[in-house]
């Protein structure tokens, strides 16, 4: 791939990853006005749940479209291995948030499971929540689409978020109805808490995704051996041994050492190198690799192992 290919393509997925970002932070705005309405008319500890993860989702939509642009930026001098961790610190940031909401939240189902208060108003709560549902999947068909052209690892995240984030609306419905239709005056309180809980479980995986690329964490083993069946695919990469790899937000890296024979001209290991990155891009379109040549003769048994 030329260097002016390579740069249009980035370009191209920049723009598109970044108005997935813009559609996302627009429908969490549109929905945050509409449940602050509506849980002001209800007083639904179960609407608030949502409201409280509506108001995170702006954040985190704004969060990953700063991500996905400031990420999507090339390396510079400061910053060789480029820009990537920057959304691993917003998810810290949004981990830190969520994870305050959600303890706010249930402590406020349990107050209000003492007080035994009824829902008022439960038609502004369940219309709202039926709108919510609809943006959701809207939002979501467009988010598949942007993933199909480009696959970025943040729409990617969000995507998921507001996958989750239906759930949370049918089980605000759900509440609703029980607590005020049914006369299980328990069951928004409940449904609140068990919201809180939800908050505590995604803001957990949230941070354990966030630590493991600040940590560098190596990649799945079932994405790491599908790289090494793809660098020895070339019949001369059978001794390769001491692969890293980590991920930074949408860029992954990759460096292994390989040994050569030691008579091997040097222009003739430059290609085979070459032609190893060629095939390795094709599997991992975001990879960068780094390979390492040593002669045979000088490899050490201990260092044979992948």
């Amino acid at each position: 791939m030329s260097g002016v290919h390579q740069q249009s393509q980035e370009t191209k997925h920049g723009i598109l990853t970044s108005r997935a970002a813009i559609a996302s932070v627009s429908v969490a705005l549109f929905l945050l006005l509409l449940k602050a309405y509506a849980a002001a008319q209800t007083g639904s500890v179960a609407l608030l749940g949502s409201l409280a993860d509506t108001a995170f989702d702006v954040l985190a939509s704004l969060m990953t479209l700063f991500a996905v642009r400031y990420a999507a930026k090339p390396a510079d001098d400061k910053h060789r291995f480029g820009h990537g961790k920057a959304e691993a610190v917003g998810a810290m940031f949004q981990v830190m948030l969520i994870t305050v909401s959600a303890i706010l939240i249930a402590w406020r189902a349990i107050a209000r499971l003492g007080a035994g208060e009824q829902i008022e108003g439960p038609e502004y709560g369940i219309g709202v929540s039926l709108i919510a549902i609809a943006a959701t999947l809207a939002l979501l068909v467009y988010q598949r689409h942007i993933l199909r052209r480009t696959g970025s690892v943040a729409i990617r995240a969000d995507h998921l978020h507001y996958q989750s984030d239906l759930l949370l609306n049918l089980a605000v419905i759900a509440a609703i109805g029980l607590d005020s239709l049914l006369g299980f005056t328990g069951a928004d309180p409940v449904f609140g808490f068990a919201i809180a809980l939800w908050l505590l479980y995604g803001a957990a995986r949230s941070g354990r995704m966030a630590l493991d690329q600040l940590l560098d964490r190596e990649w799945p083993k079932e994405k790491r051996d599908r790289l090494l069946s793809v660098i020895q695919r070339h019949p001369s990469m059978q001794g390769v041994h001491d692969i890293r790899t980590r991920t930074s937000g949408m860029h992954d890296f990759v460096q292994f050492h390989v040994w050569f024979d030691p008579d091997m001209p040097l222009g003739r290991v430059h290609a085979i190198m070459d032609e190893v990155e060629a095939e390795v891009a094709r599997e991992f379109p975001a990879a960068e690799v780094i390979i390492h040549p040593e002669p045979e003769d000088q490899i050490k048994d201990h260092e044979k192992d992948p």
